[in-house]
């Protein structure tokens, strides 16, 4: 389908997934671009609510997830879990060695402590420039994203057009809250990261993700040296 075709449908499709359940509105979008539809997965409790009804269904949209090489084990050991419960196929995209081991030698293994320069260039290596790769030949990417994340996503919407990546976005979970995801997945026996029960509510790379203290906000965790404003991987940062 052409791109400006793409961004016309929007409305549409806003109107279609309207009132719509999770497990419908990710039937719909699989009908409407069959092998076109991918979902992105870091093993997050949102994510697993994802996974568990494209899986549980057998809903047919690819899985794959961003293996940056600086994971906590226990992500490690979710991801394994998960492919075990369901039997499912996900998809491991790595960063580029041509890219992260000239970025290494010259700056080091941890130089995204020292500036937000160096962690944005991080987050592109081991992140963006995989999830471009993912992209590729797609046209919807559905996501674990929801409206509380960060302040910069608060005024967009659950469907979307993706201009950085030229594609379709669509964020089932947008309007949850964190209760109502871990709700889900203890009623669902669905298996999630065991480090939410410690603190942990948004769950990165282990050098760039600590506990959350009381009182502070659930995106305090992440890159926790930086200004609360520039907390954005670039993973979701793009004009619409």
């Amino acid at each position: 389908m052409p791109e400006n075709r793409h961004i016309t449908i929007i409305p549409q499709l806003l109107d279609q997934l309207s009132g719509l359940t999770i497990a419908d509105s990710l039937k719909l979008l699989a009908g409407k671009f069959p092998g076109q539809v991918t979902f992105s997965s870091s093993f997050g409790s949102e994510d697993q609510v994802i996974s568990d009804h494209i899986f549980s269904n057998q809903i047919q949209i690819s899985v794959f997830t961003l293996d940056t090489g600086r994971l906590f084990p226990e992500t490690y050991s979710l991801w394994n879990s998960t492919r075990e419960k369901y039997e499912a196929t996900i998809r491991a995209y790595l960063p580029d060695s041509r890219l992260l081991e000239p970025f290494l030698e010259e700056k080091g293994p941890n130089a995204f402590y020292e500036s937000v320069t160096n962690r944005k260039t991080c987050c592109h290596i081991r992140k963006v420039e995989p999830l471009q790769r993912a992209l590729k030949g797609q046209a919807v990417w559905v996501t674990g994203l929801r409206s509380a994340h960060s302040p910069e996503r608060g005024d967009l919407q659950q469907v979307e057009w993706d201009d950085t990546n030229k594609i379709i976005k669509y964020h089932p979970l947008f309007h949850w809250t964190t209760p109502q995801v871990m709700e889900y997945l203890h009623a669902r026996n669905v298996p999630y990261n065991p480090l939410h029960d410690k603190g942990f509510i948004s769950i990165g790379c282990a050098p760039c993700t600590r506990a959350v203290k009381e009182g502070e906000n659930f995106r305090a965790g992440r890159w926790w040296w930086e200004d609360a404003e520039k907390k954005e991987c670039g993973l979701h940062t793009h004009s619409t």
